[in-house]
């Protein structure tokens, strides 16, 4: 709710793009939903059926309005329990400052997992394909840092061209080089702010050999003179 008011910037997000990025990941979908049980639980039995991996960010605290628990159990129809372990865990940290709140950390969907990172006091929670991260910036960095290399796959291939035609100059070779390599993904993006450039292209595969030859295609159906410089 506090980011759908305003009241809080997202920041998570900005944060995992760039690092799924750097693993390789393709990163389809993101999605803010109110603290709505029905919402979560709902958003979640649809990605988690659609995509390999889900990330969820905040709704796992003490308030009331922290729900993405119960959104869980709506989603795969399980119940919340007491885990054990954690509760343990929890009473050894708190001590004799232990409070029905604390122990409120230990109630999770019943057939969680948990993947204990040396380093971590707490361990990462998930469910099926579902990872489920506090929303506290800080600690949404920790942990998904600490888990990051489970996801790794194969790396992005970029090219870069810099032209001074705008986009209506260069839509159709665009549309060409697109058709003949399916597998390659062209973006292009004009500013409005510099003298040097008008439109920065992108070209990107998980193939090399694709990607320089969408590249090497694109180069010779522009207009040479317009190229500023490529990377």
């Amino acid at each position: 709710d506090e980011i759908l008011s305003g009241k809080t910037e997202e920041s998570n997000a900005k944060f995992l793009i760039s690092e799924l990025r750097d693993l390789g990941v393709a990163l389809r979908l993101i999605m803010i939903v109110p603290d709505d049980i029905n919402e979560i639980g709902s958003a979640l039995a649809d990605l988690s059926s659609r995509f390999t991996y889900v990330f969820t960010s905040g709704g796992v605290g003490p308030t009331h309005d922290d729900v993405t628990m119960l959104g869980i159990c709506k989603a795969f129809n399980s119940e919340m329990h007491r885990h054990p372990d954690i509760e343990k865990a929890l009473r050894d940290y708190f001590g004799e400052k232990l409070q029905e709140t604390h122990l409120q950390m230990a109630d999770v969907p019943f057939g969680s997992t948990f993947t204990t990172v040396e380093g971590l006091r707490w361990p990462i929670l998930s469910y099926k394909n579902v990872f489920i991260f506090p929303g506290v910036p800080g600690f949404f960095r920790q942990k998904f840092l600490a888990i990051k290399e489970r996801f790794r796959t194969s790396q992005y291939f970029l090219k870069l061209i810099f032209t001074k035609e705008d986009e209506f100059a260069i839509a159709k070779q665009l549309e060409q080089v697109a058709n003949e390599h399916p597998q390659v993904s062209i973006g292009s993006y004009p500013v409005f702010d510099r003298e040097d450039y008008k439109v920065k292209v992108t070209i990107e595969s998980k193939d090399q050999n694709i990607t320089q030859s969408a590249f090497q295609m694109l180069l010779a159906l522009l207009d040479s003179q317009s190229i500023v410089h490529t990377e």
